[in-house]
């Protein structure tokens, strides 16, 4: 048995149900592991019960998972030391005075979103923490701020062909039929992105809306809110913030804008170099295909290629363990800190993370549950779903849409965009291939017609990923932003599902005129174009209250 049917799809309709109505997300998210063990378990409530702790325990043993822990922890400290020795402040009320508008300001964060393009979680943590106090002076709101970090982290990272998000769905290429198609995993890859019709407008929708100031929707509400003073966040209407640590002017005077930014480029310039230098190190050894020296390793493969096949957890603890430490040495040496007060510091961040950190932990636990089979513990609502595209016996032409939107509605209840990758790509690429030669297309069209069905399945799956509640990328937005994360969920989804309007539209264009490229950005850029003239004139500021 591969899932439980129907019953499959209880534990995230629950959840997000519960998240809605109580803004509670822990309660909401634990109460949705329990409706899963409940179950796989027959109903027993004992069972579930143990089952629940050992899918949480489980969670947190994987490697993979408590490094980002660990690394969302040294982050958490690194900022306590800069808000402790009033950095983050300084560097606020410099930038405050250099960029002198809010577009200038929203720009920069768009910008430097764009270029962190080799990690999500990098991404959404480090911008917030540097752009929080530049966006708070110039009374943006947070949950425009965390829109950003989320809008430039998932969606990007599926763009650029160096980040270790192409390494993974690269991994995903395999089978008789992607080798008959005679080209290499990275020039699939390549010919997908014009097709990757979501992450492209969900990167240009966040430049639009940053030039144009048309919001609409929660969103719309929020920014007006903190044009007007009234808050930058709303914890009445949405709960309290994950995590935040507040930044204060250092009582010395002493602090400056410099005393930010070294710490933070030193923590880049690090991630950056240990991303290729953890995979030569993982070839050090005495083991077949290893080598003898770091050395070695570096010369027997290139950069690019040891970027992309590292193991991007490792590579951000090791920075964040190092930039930290540094960062601890530099301001005790700028006298900004003591012995005596340096740790207050470092437990004040690890205090500021830790809803967060049990948010992601849950988070995790119930996408376990989702995606596994009965036999592993889970509901297996990720198979009952895919079931539906491989037994529906669909027209070529209309298998991109509905592969797009089936992978919308498993990221988006799943909140994870590369467990949606990797059920959905092994499952659509040989359908696709398939069925284009049972219909006798040339080879040229063939390669067409599965660069589509990819695309639509990479910008199903992040489109989840972008906007879950329960997608850590977007746990990790509203924590980087120190946004109350329902506010983020709330403001963020009309946009997101707007964007996959758009590309669906685009998707069905492209498909239905020989799997054309161009045709596809063409529609789903005239359907974007005309839902941003319209929409925050039907739904804009007017139609809020503002201190409901």
């Amino acid at each position: 048995m591969e899932h439980f049917g129907i019953l499959s799809i209880i534990p995230p309709v629950l959840t997000i149900a519960l998240a809605i109505l109580t803004k509670d997300v822990i309660v909401s998210l634990f109460l949705g592991i329990l409706s899963g063990t409940l179950i796989v378990a027959g109903g027993n409530p004992v069972l579930a019960f143990f089952a629940l702790a050992d899918r949480i325990a489980d969670t947190l043993a994987d490697g993979w998972s408590i490094r980002i822990v660990l690394f969302t922890i040294m982050l958490g400290m690194l900022v306590g030391l800069l808000a402790k020795t009033g950095s983050a402040y300084a560097l606020g009320d410099w930038a405050s005075k250099k960029i002198k508008s809010k577009t200038g300001a929203l720009l920069f964060t768009w910008v430097f979103g764009v270029l962190i393009f080799f990690d999500d979680y990098f991404n959404s943590l480090t911008i917030g923490t540097c752009m929080r106090p530049l966006c708070d002076a110039k009374k943006i709101s947070r949950a425009k701020l965390a829109y950003i970090l989320d809008s430039t982290a998932a969606p990007v990272c599926i763009l650029a062909p160096l980040s270790t998000w192409v390494v993974y769905v690269m991994g995903q290429f395999s089978g008789p039929e992607f080798d008959s198609l005679g080209v290499s995993p990275m020039s699939m890859f390549l010919r997908s992105i014009p097709f990757n019709l979501y992450a492209i407008f969900a990167v240009f929708m966040v430049l639009f809306i940053t030039i144009t100031y048309k919001d609409f929707g929660p969103m719309a509400r929020s920014a007006a809110r903190a044009e007007k003073g009234i808050g930058l966040y709303d914890s009445k209407k949405y709960g309290v913030i994950a995590a935040q640590v507040e930044s204060k002017a250092h009582d010395s005077g002493k602090a400056k804008p410099f005393d930010f930014v070294i710490p933070i480029a030193v923590f880049i310039l690090l991630a950056l170099s240990f991303f290729p230098l953890q995979f030569w190190m993982s070839q050090v050894g005495t083991g077949e295909g290893q080598v003898a020296t770091l050395g070695a390793a570096i010369a027997a493969t290139s950069f690019g290629e040891a970027f992309n096949n590292c193991d991007s957890s490792v590579a951000l603890l090791y920075a964040s363990m190092l930039a930290l430490a540094l960062t601890y040495v530099f301001f005790i040496f700028r006298g900004l800190i003591k012995m005596t007060t340096g740790g207050e510091a470092l437990l004040d961040g690890f205090k500021a993370m830790t809803p967060a950190v049990t948010i992601l932990t849950l988070a995790w636990g119930i996408g376990g549950i989702i995606k596994s089979a009965p036999a592993d513990g889970g509901v297996g609502m990720a198979a009952y779903v895919s079931d539906f595209v491989v037994n529906g016996n669909f027209p070529l032409a209309v298998i991109p849409i509905i592969v797009f939107i089936i992978s919308c509605l498993i990221s988006f209840a799943a909140g994870t965009s590369w467990g949606t990758m990797g059920i959905m790509v092994p499952i659509t690429m040989p359908v696709v291939i398939t069925l284009a030669r049972s219909a006798g297309f040339e080879p040229t069209a063939v390669l067409n017609a599965t660069a589509l069905a990819l695309g639509a399945v990479l910008g199903g799956s992040v489109f989840g990923d972008h906007c879950s509640p329960i997608s850590d990328t977007t746990i990790l937005s509203s924590t980087g932003a120190a946004c109350p994360h329902l506010e983020h969920v709330a403001t963020q989804l009309p946009y997101a599902a707007f964007v996959a309007f758009s590309a669906g539209l685009g998707i069905l264009a492209a498909s239905f005129t020989g799997f054309n490229a161009i045709v596809g950005l063409v529609v789903t850029g005239a359907v974007f174009v005309s839902g941003t003239l319209l929409l925050p004139k039907w739904f804009g500021e007017a139609h809020y209250k503002l201190e409901d």
